[in-house]
């Protein structure tokens, strides 16, 4: 499928012709193998350090925050986010090719991601969708194509780490009606 790239000041949008996709995309639970192609989970699990005077479990160096790229550096941000209504369709994703960028849950709830492989051409086929428990976060690396995070709660907190900086560092694709598929979610 040829795809025609439209450069704007802000983003490069790509529009797509009618392809038959299955139109519902199911999320699974996020576990660090199935979202390794994406990014990292973060979540405090696995191995960890006492300190403090073994008050304190510290769960050490859980991801790479790759955000320095033509003189950006990184940002610590709070997005507070609406909750979208289900079942969603999805109609684009975006990637940042000059750094990562993590979401991190401030309030415990649950939350669903989107994401398909850092290539040129993508399609709707290539969506993946996984649900966090609320006490997981994701890194994006650079690159990897993403929705804008979809809550399932009004007014949730995210702690977001990215980049800032000079460059542009953000590409958009959107899907055409016949393209879109359709997130469920219970």
């Amino acid at each position: 499928m040829s795809r025609n790239v439209r450069q704007t000041d802000e983003h490069t949008v790509r529009h797509g012709g009618p392809r038959v996709v299955s139109p519902e995309l199911v999320p699974e639970p996020l576990t660090a193998a199935g979202f390794a192609p994406f990014g990292d989970v973060i979540e405090a699990s696995g191995p960890f350090v006492l300190i403090n005077d073994g008050s304190t479990k510290r769960f050490h160096d859980l991801v790479r925050i790759d955000n320095f790229g033509e003189g950006g550096r990184a940002a610590i941000s709070i997005f507070t986010v609406k909750k979208q209504l289900f079942p969603f369709p999805v109609r684009m994703l975006e990637r940042h090719p000059l750094g990562s960028q993590a979401f991190i849950p401030r309030l415990s709830n649950r939350f669903l991601i989107v994401v398909a492989p850092p290539m040129e051409h993508i399609q709707s086929s290539d969506l993946r969708a996984f649900w966090s428990d609320g006490r997981q976060g994701v890194n994006y690396r650079a690159g990897v194509w993403h929705h804008p995070v979809l809550a399932t709660v009004d007014d949730d907190e995210f702690l977001v780490i990215d980049r800032v900086g000079p460059g542009k560092n953000c590409d958009e694709i959107a899907f055409s009606e016949g393209e879109r598929r359709v997130l469920l979610w219970a």
